[in-house]
């Protein structure tokens, strides 16, 4: 900060909308930053609505919005943020990667929201820097960039780097952001504009905890519905499930039974299926790549569930998909 913040230049914050954006990602970060040129009553922040050639862009809710410029080779912005939202690779632009390393090599702060951070990497601007994404794309991310720190958080801010996991984390990844440049006692003045009592640290977790998500309390259950998500590749067998879980073969069936309506085969196997129609559609990994990563010892035997349960084949995971709003496992994606 200058040392009189009140002759303090406002800070030029470009906004790269990428087609199927997420317009909460997108208001999460530019409504805070709105919120605090209202509360300070001067010009902290001002913003551009860019796009790759300055045409509306569509977001991922149908909705389109009005692009004020197009990237150029002369843009000069103190930060720039990549706003993103479904289908990450149907966004992959050269010209939006060539014009972030131009960006980069001047100075700007690069930040990203939702699969933003996609677009970062790409253009190799993560490189030695910590960064996060929305938990359905992680495993999709990390396949991708094996070398990338990802962390999974709620979001990651790294020196001249910054990225949320989207949503909601966006909101308070740009409290600690004005923060950072203004001071906690203006952060938290916008937080109460937005009626958002508790920003949340970074290390925050993304998802609600299994108790939450699944509307199940029994402890055992939950160890067991635990272990299962962090074993989709390599599958435990029934008996090695139930004694991590602190349970015999009979208490485990009993459980999910009771509670889930299912028996722990049935849970296993749907959770690596919806496992692998996440890397379906956001990796280019081969199928077999794919069925062996979520536990499938043939490609055979994968097609088979995988059409037992979603009614269609891996393959047809891959198909075009038709404009309009998109459908993910069933219901849409609010992020």
């Amino acid at each position: 900060m200058a040392d009189d913040p009140m002759t303090e230049p406002p800070q030029r914050v470009g906004f790269l909308l990428v087609p199927n954006f997420s317009m909460m990602a997108l208001s999460a970060v530019l409504e805070p930053f709105r919120a605090a040129n209202w509360v300070a009553r001067r010009t902290l922040y001002d913003w551009r609505l860019l796009s790759v050639d300055g045409e509306p862009v569509t977001a991922s809710n149908s909705g389109v919005l009005m692009a004020q410029g197009a990237i150029g080779p002369e843009d000069s912005f103190t930060m720039i943020v990549v706003v993103a939202g479904l289908d990450p690779q149907e966004g992959r632009d050269e010209r939006i990667l060539a014009w972030l390393r131009r960006m980069a090599r001047r100075g700007s702060r690069l930040g990203a929201v939702s699969t933003g951070t996609y677009h970062l990497a790409w253009a190799g601007l993560l490189d030695g820097y910590r960064c996060t994404i929305h938990w359905e794309n992680l495993s999709a991310f990390t396949e991708t960039f094996p070398r990338l720190d990802v962390t999974g958080r709620l979001f990651e801010i790294d020196r001249d780097r910054f990225t949320s996991a989207g949503g909601t984390a966006s909101l308070d990844m740009t409290h600690y952001l004005i923060g950072q440049a203004h001071g906690i006692d203006l952060a938290n003045q916008v937080a109460e504009q937005f009626l958002h009592a508790r920003p949340r640290q970074g290390h925050a977790p993304q998802r609600m905890e299994l108790r939450e998500r699944l509307g199940v309390s029994h402890p055992k259950l939950l160890a067991a519905i635990a272990e299962i998500e962090a074993n989709l590749a390599e599958p435990l067998p029934r008996a090695a499930l139930a004694r991590a879980a602190g349970l015999s073969t009979r208490q485990l069936e009993r459980l999910f039974r009771i509670y889930l309506n299912c028996t722990p085969s049935q849970y296993y196997l749907e959770a690596r299926l919806k496992h692998a129609q996440i890397l379906l559609a956001q990796t280019s990994m081969p199928i077999l790549e794919v069925a062996v990563a979520c536990g499938f010892a043939s490609a055979s035997h994968f097609a088979k569930c995988y059409r037992s349960l979603f009614s269609h084949s891996p393959r047809a995971e891959r198909a075009p998909r038709p404009a309009g709003p998109m459908q993910v496992m069933g219901q849409r994606r609010a992020w």
